[in-house]
């Protein structure tokens, strides 16, 4: 992937409050392993799990959830199973000490560059009226040649966000 902010390591952009939004390099690999550059490859997603960093605003991406067999997924749909995910996400909160937590979702699309679709959006919003977090949240999009993020907090709704 060339452009947005895209390192071998990293991938980093600029929060719409301040501070910085980063996917570290295990959770990028293998956000990149699903990359659907072929036909045959279904849309796959997750969550994402990480920290945030005390008194800079920012937020680094760890690591993620890979689809699970409780998931469905189509080349054109990724439905990720709560209950196992929210598994996952126990488990790191626990082992970390209450310091990995839940930061977003992330899933693929089969374009070069993503855009939301409107299931998407529906989905987003509802996580932003219903959902328990802690803001901000993050959705990732996986293209073939790119990564878009949104930023999602309920007093402003989505933000799409700028790679540097």
């Amino acid at each position: 992937m060339k452009g947005q902010g895209c390192s071998a390591e990293h991938l980093t952009f600029v929060c719409s409050g301040g501070g910085h939004f980063q996917i570290g390099p295990q959770a990028l690999a293998l956000m990149r392993h699903y990359v659907q550059d072929v036909p045959t490859k279904p849309e796959a997603g997750g969550v994402l799990l990480g920290r945030h960093i005390l008194e800079t605003g920012d937020i680094i991406v760890d690591r993620i959830t890979e689809p699970l067999p409780s998931d469905r997924q189509s080349r054109f749909r990724f439905f990720r199973a709560r209950r196992s995910h929210q598994a996952v996400i126990d488990r790191a909160w626990r082992q970390s000490g209450g310091t990995c937590t839940y930061l977003g979702e992330w899933h693929t699309h089969p374009e070069q560059h993503p855009t939301p679709s409107g299931i998407d959006w529906q989905n987003w919003q509802r996580k932003l009226l219903v959902d328990r977090f802690t803001e901000p949240i993050f959705f990732v999009i996986v293209g073939i040649a790119a990564i878009h993020v949104w930023e999602g907090r309920r007093s402003r709704g989505l933000i799409p966000l700028q790679s540097f």
